[in-house]
């Protein structure tokens, strides 16, 4: 079975300038770039202007030659009774219509890309999607993996700070998971995915929190205090950031005095 070749590429946290020498490489050999994102239920320019950061990447580093390609994201069950077993059902839809369009948009032999926000192997599905399309065994697809930096790395440097103190673990987690940090490892949590800002209901009012959305971007917002003193600050400023731009990329750093 003659193959294709898909690269998931990091970019970072947005901004052009976090894009590696490695990806750049990678993306001069790409024909074809496959975007999926989760944001058709916030609007078309919401979706254009996360196709468009995109696009702004490969003008500034690619003197031409490739094309897009977007791919329409499945819907999703925001409060599922079962949120593992829809988030599966989720994955496997995407699946269904990336794998289409490698056939349909992609020449055999052809090399395609998929651009993740970030690093592909933290907090991101587009992997355990391309291993479901090779498992599946339709196509042949050979898939390699460059690594970008990540939200963590980009809100620590905003910050200026170190991500954790002498000896001390570091628990990366989302909000939705939170509340289950075991006791041991809950000195320095790095939190992803809150849209509900769960350290609010989680948290110690003297636990330091530095909070970043739109890490890397001309929208850049940075607050940083215990929580006692900045918390509602972040939840309202995350609210208005959102409702503005029509979407919030954030993380946190959530640290317990000693």
């Amino acid at each position: 079975m003659t193959g294709r070749t898909l690269l998931v590429i990091g970019i970072g946290p947005g901004d052009p300038r976090q894009v590696t020498i490695e990806a750049i490489d990678a993306m001069k050999s790409v024909e074809v770039f496959f975007v999926l994102d989760k944001a058709p239920e916030r609007g078309v320019e919401v979706k254009q202007s996360l196709v468009g950061l995109r696009q702004e990447i490969c003008e500034r580093y690619l003197e031409g030659g490739y094309r897009f390609v977007e791919v329409p994201d499945p819907p999703r069950d925001r409060n599922p009774a079962d949120y593992a077993a829809e988030v599966r059902r989720w994955h496997d839809a995407r699946a269904d219509l990336i794998e289409q369009a490698l056939i349909d948009e992609l020449p055999e032999g052809g090399v395609g890309a998929i651009l993740v926000w970030g690093d592909p192997a933290l907090y991101d599905s587009t992997l355990r999607i391309v291993d479901t399309i090779i498992g599946r065994g339709h196509i042949g697809l050979d898939h390699r993996v460059i690594p970008g930096i990540s939200s963590v790395s980009a809100l620590t440097a905003a910050h200026r700070i170190l991500l954790n103190r002498i000896g001390e673990p570091i628990h990366i987690t989302t909000g939705r998971k939170l509340a289950d940090t075991p006791g041991e490892v809950a000195a320095n949590q790095v939190v992803m995915l809150d849209a509900d800002c769960a350290f609010l209901d989680t948290a110690d009012a003297l636990d330091h929190i530095w909070w970043g959305a739109y890490l890397g971007t001309e929208h850049e917002i940075l607050i940083d205090g215990t929580v006692g003193e900045v918390g509602e600050e972040i939840r309202d400023v995350r609210t208005a950031a959102r409702e503005r731009h029509g979407w919030i990329m954030d993380i946190y750093l959530l640290r317990k005095p000693r």
